[in-house]
Parts: structure tokens; C-alpha cells; sequence
């Protein structure tokens, strides 16, 4: 009897544990207000036939996860958006890819077109109206992931039309990542926020790639590369070498950027000022190649634009050159472990009041029409040269008598030494020609 009482009473203890596990099972997978929602743009009327203006759709999607935030996902297929989108704080707005795409079908016959897979949005808002609002807007903790941006009414035989910022981010946290631009003519608008990541994004803008200004606190960017994968049309194309510029930086405090690349551009790297300030950053495996001007300092911050293990190549228009630092610069460059070849005019031509240091660097081609160009001229402020290989059998450098100070020293030559300064406070010595 006492057997059967106790047998009873586990087998009452187990169906009580039973229901309790079931009740908490069914509590974890209700959702609550404060849960992460996924909803599906397709469930909100987009139609994704790439004719249908899809941008209503979109946006009610987005709109729909209120405060609570989430993800809006957007599967293959091509939408339209007419309009523009505005991604609430903390949604993420996101489609198929995993990693970065690419498709340089239109430059390359028998290569995919944006349009054969993933999720691409056709952007024609604001045609013709550089001025007007961007088609994606991301503001605090949103983002925008995994999907292809094509403006397909941009005739890539010919000069560019003019269109609005593609993505600009405001904000705190914005973030864009895995993103392809196939071709805007101004892709990412990254001022006026804090802390904003753009990550794995490729593509071919242009007119700008990347702007920045007004950024009080940290930004990073990592693993960009704008090549001409979409067009290299000789109208196009020469548009773009003449007028195009990859990377613009003006007031940023800090900006941490890794592993950046642009091809075909007039000014590679552009580093200026604004109303805001001016630029001070870490620039870590960066590149420009075929360009008028890798890198040009009109202004910088005094605590420094520093970049390491770049790789600069310019070769286009009236005496290209690598670097170009302007009379009113009055912050700190400095290149170390940096290359320089072309064929361009100079490696650099130097002016203003800051300090620019050159250490550990690569000098492989200059004065390409062999006229007697030296590779470096100082006409301002003060230089550092040294460690460095110029490794062409050519004048060197040339310090002219309105340089601040310059010191030249420790360096290889090629051929015989030819270093020539106007400037009495200026320091050569320890270099070897051979």
C-alpha cells in the first residue's frame, strides 16, 4: 500500500514538473513588446518586380517596429525605391548577403549584373538634384546590411548624372555593413554623428565615396574599396579621374580607418576642414592608385594625421603627384612605411606651417618625362626625411628658402646624392648614393 501512495505521489510530482516546464516554454516563445522583431518587406505589399515603386512598402515595414526595434528583412529580388527611406533608431534593414558582392557584369561580359541575384534596390529619387535628400537614412543603433544599391538610370557610356548622397548616417552607432554601391555618384555621407562603422563595403562611386565632418567622437571604417568595376567607359571614366574624390575627411577626432582602397580618382584621399575643424586620425593600410593626387592635406589637426603601410600611386593629368600639402596647413602628416611610385611628376610638393615626416618610405618613380624634377619639394613649414630608399637615379629633393626647418637623413639614393636646400636651418647628412 505504501508502495502504490508513494508511486502515486511521483507520478503526481512529475506531471506537476511536466506542466511547469511546458508553461515556461510557452512564456520564452510568446513574444512581448520588448522582444527582437524580424519582419519580412514582402509582408508589408513590396513587390519586388523592379518596375513597382517599392519605397511605401519599405518604409511601412520599417516604421512598423516602432520603439522596440528589430530587423526588416529584404530577400532576393530587385525594389525599387522612387523615395527615400528613413531606418528608425535601433532597426536594421537587411537582405540576403552574407559577405560583400560584387557585380561587374555591365564592364565585363558574362559576369553577374546587380541585377541576377541577392537583393538590389534601384535608386532613382532626386535625379539631377545632388542637393536633395539622401535615399537611406540611418540614425541611432540602425543599420543597413547585406544588400546591393544600383542606380540604374545612370548611363555608364556617358558623364555622370547627379544624384543625392546614397546612405547618410546620423546619430549614434549608425552602421553600414556588407554593403555594395554599385555606382552613386555620392555614396556615404557619414558626418554629424558619433561612433558610426562602415565595414565591407565595395563598389564604384562617382563623384565622392566617403564624407565625414562633424564627428566629435570615434568613427571607423574598414575594408572599403571603390574600383571601376561598373564602368571604365573613356566618358565616364575620364569624368570621374578628373573630378572624382574616394575619401573626404574634414572635423573628425580620431577616425580609425583600416584597410581602404580607391582606383581611378582625381583626389584619392582628401583631407580638409570645415566650420567644425579640421582632421586628425589613423590611417592603417590605405591605398590610392591611379590617381591625379593620392593624398591631399589642405588642413590637419596638430595632434596628427598618421599613416602607415600605405600604398600610393599617381599617374593622371598635369604633374601628377602623390602628395600635395597645401599653404594653409598647419597640423602634423606623417608616412611611415609608406610606397610611392607612378609614373607620376612628384612623390610630394610640400608647403604651409605644420610638420610633415616622411620615415621608412619607398620613392620608386618620379619626374616621369625626365626634366629635372626632384622627387620632394618644400616650399613651407617643416620636414622629415629619413630611412627612406629613393630608388630612381634622379634629383632627390629640394628645400626651398621659405621652409620652416628640415631635417634629410639616413636615406638610400640611387646614383649620387642630390639634395639641394635654400633653407640655413636644415639638417643633411648620413645619406649614401651608390
Amino acid at each position: 500500500m505504501k508502495r502504490i501512495v508513494i508511486s502515486i505521489l511521483c507520478l503526481m510530482t512529475i506531471c506537476a514538473l511536466r506542466s511547469s516546464f511546458a508553461a515556461e516554454r510557452d512564456v520564452a516563445i510568446e513574444p512581448s513588446d520588448n522582444s527582437f522583431a524580424v519582419v519580412n518587406v514582402r509582408d508589408f505589399g513590396a513587390v519586388c518586380d523592379g518596375v513597382t515603386d517599392d519605397t511605401a512598402a519599405f518604409q511601412k515595414a520599417l516604421d512598423s517596429l516602432g520603439e522596440r526595434g528589430g530587423a526588416v528583412e529584404v530577400p532576393q529580388g530587385n525594389y525599387l525605391i522612387a523615395g527615400q527611406l528613413n531606418v528608425p533608431k535601433a532597426v536594421t534593414l537587411r537582405g540576403p548577403w552574407a559577405a560583400i558582392t560584387s557585380h561587374n557584369g555591365f564592364r565585363d561580359r558574362g559576369l553577374p549584373k546587380p541585377t541576377d541575384d541577392g537583393a538590389t534596390l534601384l535608386i532613382t529619387g532626386n535625379a539631377g538634384n545632388e542637393d536633395g535628400k539622401a535615399a537611406i537614412t540611418l540614425n541611432t543603433n540602425s543599420v543597413l546590411q547585406g544588400v546591393v544599391l544600383y542606380w540604374p538610370e545612370q548611363n555608364h557610356n556617358d558623364v555622370p548624372k547627379p544624384y543625392p548622397w546614397g546612405i547618410q548616417m546620423r546619430g549614434k552607432n549608425p552602421a553600414v555593413l556588407d554593403v555594395e554601391l554599385l555606382n552613386p555618384y555620392n555614396g556615404i555621407d557619414a558626418s554629424k554623428n558619433e561612433r558610426a562603422l562602415i565595414r565591407n563595403v565595395h563598389g564604384q562611386p562617382l563623384r565622392r565615396g566617403i564624407f565625414v565632418d562633424a564627428i566629435y567622437d570615434i568613427g571607423r571604417i574598414e575594408n572599403v574599396h571603390f574600383n571601376p568595376w561598373w564602368s571604365m567607359h573613356p566618358k565616364l571614366f575620364g569624368w570621374q579621374q578628373a573630378n572624382g574624390e574616394a575619401f573626404v575627411f574634414k572635423r573628425t577626432d580620431w577616425h580609425y580607418v583600416l584597410n581602404t582602397f580607391c582606383f581611378g580618382y582625381s583626389v584619392g584621399y582628401r583631407f580638409g576642414g570645415s566650420e567644425s575643424g579640421v582632421c586628425n586620425g589613423n590611417f592603417l593600410g590605405i591605398g590610392a592608385d591611379s590617381c591625379h593626387t593620392s593624398v591631399l592635406v589642405e588642413q590637419s589637426a596638430v595632434f596628427g594625421i598618421l599613416i602607415t603601410n600605405g600604398e600610393f600611386v599617381a599617374m593622371h593629368g598635369d604633374n601628377p603627384t602623390e602628395v600635395v600639402v597645401g599653404k594653409d596647413n598647419f597640423g602634423s602628416i606623417r608616412f611611415s612605411n609608406c610606397a610611392f611610385w607612378g609614373p607620376s611628376e612628384q612623390i610630394a610638393r610640400i608647403d604651409g606651417r605644420g610638420t610633415v615626416g616622411f620615415s621608412d618610405c619607398e620613392f620608386c618613380e618620379w619626374d616621369r618625362n625626365n626634366q629635372g624634377k626632384e622627387a620632394i619639394t618644400v616650399k613651407g613649414g617643416s620636414v622629415m626625411i629619413r630611412g627612406c630608399n629613393f630608388q630612381a637615379d634622379k634629383k632627390q629633393v629640394k628645400i626651398e628658402k621659405t621652409t620652416r626647418r628640415a631635417i634629410v637623413t639616413d636615406n638610400f639614393v640611387r646614383g649620387a646624392v642630390r639634395i639641394e636646400s635654400e633653407c640655413d636651418n636644415t639638417r643633411i647628412d648620413g645619406n649614401l648614393g651608390n
